[in-house]
């Protein structure tokens, strides 16, 4: 067994040394923290506090020690450096988010119960001594969260951050509107949430659905994530994808004097917005708002599965694609896109896209290939950015098996192999294509989830096979199993019930 795999971390780090010996906390422990390392400091306190009870207290002689150090520039932006022995833990990095990352490795350290929610009897808190050398191999390390299909709790969403920290994972992707629901309040278009946050019923289970977040809920998830070193990156629909907005909105749509409700079905739905200048004004007021209280330097537009049915059947988007010099209604798509994109970059901020083709998006776009992971290398070499999205390796809606008592989900079936065997940039691709990749994100799409309980079930452990492959340059699939083995004893101290050779589907 590796040295890798007897520490058990994941993601495997990229170079781990075993020294003899441990070292203890306890409740005269102190904590130094240099400039800079304020922050990193405070997590650990915060992240260990519930189940230790350490108090960790800052001082000048503390043998705990985070320093910003400058050369360790080589390891990035993220990368850091762990020196545990007998008698100090010293964690070193060139950036404050390398700080935060070597923070989860301490916690991986310690024994299982110090990731728990309460107080824990037991154990000593005590850490292996080693040396750790770490750095991501790719900068995008993510995971998107669809509330809109089924609406997740605020704090559901806080525990789904810890637990992307938890892996390195630094992106979560909040897929905030859809069809059948409508999740971040604007203050000029209150019907948003209003009607389209709920819905009266949903396909499968019959049932009326409904929630919807205040702009204090988000505030306050985005500074939470942030002391974690997550991101949060909004996606709000458009064009398609829209009839939530519509059935608050109708003058937005296609068809005047229609009234529609919000969508009850799955699927792709034909109910598109309009190409008229109200419809621009709604997309800028929004952009408006969402970059106000998300300050991630990424918005995500949705931008596929948008049908042309309506607009080829309206004189008023015939209208527009021939002012526009277009061809006809049917290229109007990437005109709204460049529009709405334009003006999200006049305010600071870079557009996302999911791309059905890799070559339908604008230029200014990062594209979320979806389909096939070749459409990833088509787009970069047309010279988009890319994060790698390809249904059949990243998409955890999926069945994990044929099993037929595994929960309701897409058809097919995405195991845990085939999570960790997505490769963001394989080595076949052409150096100006991978060098285009910014990282990879699983999918967690709700549909057939929701509940956090049916989510956690879906998450884990693709997820982590996920944070490995984002993480690590190494591609270890026995030992990647060997320390998965033990990191379960992990996840079950924070209560996260995921699929297990020996648990059965969640209900």
């Amino acid at each position: 067994m590796s040295r890798h795999t007897a520490i058990a971390l994941v993601p495997r780090p990229d170079s781990v040394t075993a020294l003899p010996g441990r070292f203890t906390l306890d409740d005269l422990t102190g904590v130094r923290a240099g400039p800079g390392a304020e922050a990193a400091a405070d997590l650990l306190r915060e992240a260990l506090g519930p189940a230790t009870g350490l108090p960790l207290p800052p001082r000048s002689d503390g043998r705990v020690v985070f320093l910003l150090d400058p050369a360790l520039g080589g390891l990035g932006a993220e990368g850091y450096g762990l020196t545990v022995s007998t008698e100090a833990v010293v964690l070193r990095a060139a950036r404050p988010e390398g700080l935060l990352r070597g923070v989860q490795t301490l916690r991986q350290l310690l024994p299982a119960e110090a990731l728990a929610a309460s107080a824990r009897r037991g154990p000593a808190w005590t850490l292996p001594c080693l040396r750790i050398t770490d750095r991501p191999r790719f900068a995008w390390r993510g995971a998107m969260l669809d509330v809109a299909r089924h609406f997740q709790p605020a704090a559901y969403v806080r525990r789904f951050v810890d637990l992307l920290a938890l892996h390195k994972l630094n992106v979560l992707h909040l897929h905030l509107t859809d069809d059948q629901g409508w999740r971040m309040p604007v203050s000029a278009y209150p019907r948003l949430t209003e009607v389209g946050g709920r819905r009266t019923e949903s396909e499968g289970d019959g049932l009326p659905h409904e929630g919807a977040y205040s702009r204090a809920d988000l505030a306050d998830l985005v500074a939470y994530a942030a002391r974690r070193g997550v991101a949060v990156v909004p996606e709000i629909e458009m064009p398609g994808h829209a009839r939530a907005a519509l059935a608050a909105y109708p003058h937005l749509g296609n068809r005047p004097g229609s009234r529609l409700d919000t969508w009850t079905r799955w699927g792709v739905c034909e109910n598109v917005l309009g190409v008229h200048d109200e419809v621009l004004a709604f997309c800028r007021t929004v952009l408006d708002e969402v970059t106000d209280v998300f300050p991630a330097p990424y918005v995500h537009l949705g931008g596929d599965e948008c049908p042309r049915a309506e607009w080829e059947a309206s004189a008023t988007a015939r209208a527009r694609a021939a002012a526009e010099g277009l061809a006809g209604p049917a290229v109007l798509h990437g005109w709204f896109m460049r529009t709405v994109s334009a003006h999200l970059t006049s305010l600071g901020r870079r557009p996302l896209g999911w791309t059905e083709t890799g070559a339908e998006l604008p230029a200014a776009f990062t594209v979320l290939p979806w389909r096939d992971a070749e459409h990833g290398r088509r787009a970069a070499l047309r010279g988009h950015d890319v994060i790698m999205a390809p249904f059949r390796s990243t998409y955890l809606d999926y069945p994990q098996s044929a099993d037929p008592g595994e929960p309701r989900g897409q058809d097919g079936v995405l195991d845990l192999r085939g999570v960790y065997d997505n490769d963001p940039a394989p080595a076949h691709w052409e150096p100006e294509a991978a060098g285009r990749v910014l990282g990879t994100q699983a999918q967690l799409w709700t549909e057939y989830a929701r509940t956090p309980a049916q989510l956690e079930y879906l998450a884990f452990p693709r997820l982590c096979a996920l944070a490995e492959t984002a993480w690590s340059a190494h591609r270890d699939w026995p030992g990647f199993l060997h320390r998965l083995d033990r990191h379960r004893t992990r996840l079950a101290a924070l209560g996260v019930r995921g699929r297990s050779p020996h648990t059965a589907p969640a209900p």
